[in-house]
């Protein structure tokens, strides 16, 4: 059952009132596999009398069928609630559990131990005030140990506790706890950790979870639960300027026009003044409406909508702020990213960012350097893998309202998404905008793209040809590139293999220097599209992410895909260039269709079957479908 009270039976109004008024601690444990974090929490629960008797029941038949505890209670199992944990005694996914104590409410997140499940660890630890990290008697300080402490600090948990666990097994030796101490608290400085608290521990016995332990007559310091219910925890957004993304435009009738979100910063009052990013507009606050009526003011954690006193325009993603201090408005930043997804970081390509109410889409920069977690060295990196951090320039497709992450989460916090795979891939810290999103701005022309195309007598735009090496994508280009000249079409033909002789000659054919090939003909043929020009693209081009990036790039009806779509064994027949014998002897490595894939389009506007027709046949289809677009007469 709950935590024991008089007033329960006594004033349950005034036991409700007494709850709804403690203060809230938001906490993780963290740190490598089978240090015993699930193990911890429950005995905490447990030995505070914070299991329901139906939860105890459960989990006596629960540590008799699976439990590793022989005939006593498995406490890891309050925890561990999916099968697969079950079974292989390891946490995945992040356990969240509300409790409250006579002193304190808390929400703790054991988070997973396992280096596969690194980014559960991130989502669990992104929001809270305190980590504990456990460290096994038995092995130390370990690799999966500094990682995790290097992210709590990178995400800004400024309190930490190292529970020494397992002391039971170590005889309880002084010597053991104090030789753990000191090599995390070196390791600690140099990651800016200065609050640390070292408290020795065996979460299977109890030893200093809630009560102190006289197995340990040498430690002197709180109870893991005694420093979780005194802790101070300082709420640095509530102590910064308001900040307040619109969540929704809420429009009951045409009487009432209020914007709602969280405030993620700071406080407001009505008549304050604020201003409305990334537009700029300025107004003032006339109420802030909640379920329970008008309050006289709205602070940090409060979810409220507030009407101002003039009509201005705002949407889901723009953020209300302090009129004296309003956030930065930027498109371009230095970031730390912490890859999450098996699929290494593509520099180059465009992904989805999610930060507060907004999404935009992003391209990463190759990383200025990846984090050796061990060491903390900054060492060299082209892109980054699983559970990799490092910092990394990023170029958003629009100015955003942002607070570095370090004097607000919510404002400087972001996720990365795939943008057709819908997975989150990532997520980061903004650290500041770049000068040059400030220093740069869009010069405006006199001749126009308009002009240009009616000086050429035709539309503008691109005609990219995709497929396999060896399936005729050239051959096809080549003779659509006569046919329109002959017409008198102003025209130009980028092929792969040309380009790579200049403009991409740095360029190898890992995965990563396959977007960064794709990304820069995109912009030279969105260039070539703004001259006029009809552009003929020739690359196998094999990720459809980068070849949605070219579409994008020019406007709706600009953009025609020509699948080339022949058969594997088929263009290995062909091999004009000899390049399939190679790659399957070995001495071509990454070849698109033998160690490398091919993700053919889903829907082009032309679809070439070079079995059933001839190039000449492909090039009139293509040209047919010029026509329909109108960019050819």
């Amino acid at each position: 059952m709950a935590h024991a009270s008089e007033l329960i039976a006594d004033d349950i109004d005034a036991y409700l009132t007494s709850h709804q008024y403690k203060s809230l601690l938001r906490f993780i444990t963290c740190g490598s596999v089978d240090d015993g974090k699930s193990t911890l929490i429950g005995r905490l629960l447990y030995e505070s009398h914070l299991v329901f008797e139906d939860h105890l029941a459960a989990l006596e038949a629960d540590s008799a069928k699976v439990g590793t505890q022989g005939g006593d209670l498995d406490f890891a199992l309050l925890l561990d609630g999916l099968s697969a944990e079950r079974e292989q005694g390891i946490t995945i996914d992040v356990a969240y559990r509300f409790f409250s104590t006579e002193r304190r409410k808390f929400i703790v997140a054991d988070t997973p131990g396992h280096e596969q499940y690194t980014r559960n660890m991130v989502t669990g630890a992104s929001t809270a005030d305190v980590a504990v990290i456990l460290v096994d008697a038995r092995k130390g300080v370990l690799t999966q140990t500094r990682r995790h402490s290097y992210l709590v600090s990178l995400l800004g948990i400024k309190r930490v506790v190292v529970a020494v666990n397992k002391m039971d097994l170590m005889e309880y030796s002084h010597e053991i706890f104090d030789a753990i101490e000191t090599e995390y608290r070196d390791f600690a400085r140099r990651i800016g950790l200065s609050d640390v608290t070292f408290i020795p521990i065996s979460a299977l016995r109890g030893d200093n979870v809630v009560e102190p332990s006289s197995r340990t007559h040498w430690y002197h310091g709180p109870t893991l639960m005694g420093f979780l219910e005194t802790v101070p925890v300082d709420d640095e957004a509530a102590s910064g300027p308001f900040r307040m993304p619109v969540q929704w435009v809420n429009r009951p009738s045409h009487e009432f026009r209020g914007f709602s979100g969280r405030v993620v910063g700071g406080m407001v009052r009505p008549g304050d003044p604020v201003r409305v990013l990334p537009a700029g507009t300025t107004s003032t606050v006339e109420r802030i409406v909640t379920m329970d009526g008008d309050l006289d003011v709205a602070e940090a954690g409060q979810s409220v909508t507030l009407t101002l006193a003039d009509e201005v325009d705002a949407s889901r993603g723009d953020v209300i702020c302090a009129g004296e201090a309003p956030a930065e408005v930027a498109d371009q930043f230095e970031a730390h990213v912490v890859w999450m997804h098996e699929d290494e970081m593509l520099p180059g390509r465009p992904y989805t960012m999610k930060i507060g109410t907004r999404t935009v889409g992003v391209t990463i920069g190759p990383p200025k350097h990846r984090i050796d977690v061990n060491n903390l060295d900054h060492l060299a990196a082209n892109t980054l893998g699983l559970n990799e951090i490092g910092v990394c320039n990023l170029s958003l497709d629009r100015a955003i309202p942002f607070d570095p992450y370090v004097a607000n989460r919510d404002m400087g916090g972001f996720v990365i998404v795939d943008r057709l795979t819908q997975n989150t891939v990532g997520a980061g810290l903004l650290h500041f905008a770049l000068r040059r999103a400030h220093n740069i701005h869009w010069q405006e022309v006199q001749v126009d793209k308009d002009a240009r195309a009616q000086l050429a007598a035709h539309r503008p735009g691109v005609v990219w040809f995709t497929g396999l090496s060896g399936s005729g994508k050239s051959t096809i280009a080549n003779i659509v590139e006569s046919k329109l000249y002959a017409a008198g079409v102003r025209t130009y033909l980028l092929d792969g293999d040309n380009v790579r002789h200049g403009l991409n000659r740095d360029l190898g054919f890992t995965d990563a220097d396959r977007v960064e090939n794709i990304r820069r003909i995109a912009e030279v043929s969105g260039l070539m599209v703004d001259a006029g020009m009809v552009v003929l693209v020739s690359f196998i081009s094999p990720f459809r992410a980068e070849r949605r990036l070219a579409r994008d790039r020019v406007e709706a009806g600009e953009f025609v895909e020509v699948f080339v779509d022949t058969p594997l064994d088929v263009a290995e027949f062909r091999d004009p260039k000899g390049l399939y014998a190679k790659a399957r002897a070995g001495e071509l490595a990454n070849f698109t269709g033998i160690d490398s894939p091919y993700e053919p389009p889903e829907a082009p506007e032309v679809h070439v079957d070079t079995t059933t027709m001839s190039a000449e046949e492909a090039a009139d289809r293509v040209i047919d479908v010029l026509r329909e677009h109108g960019i050819v007469g």
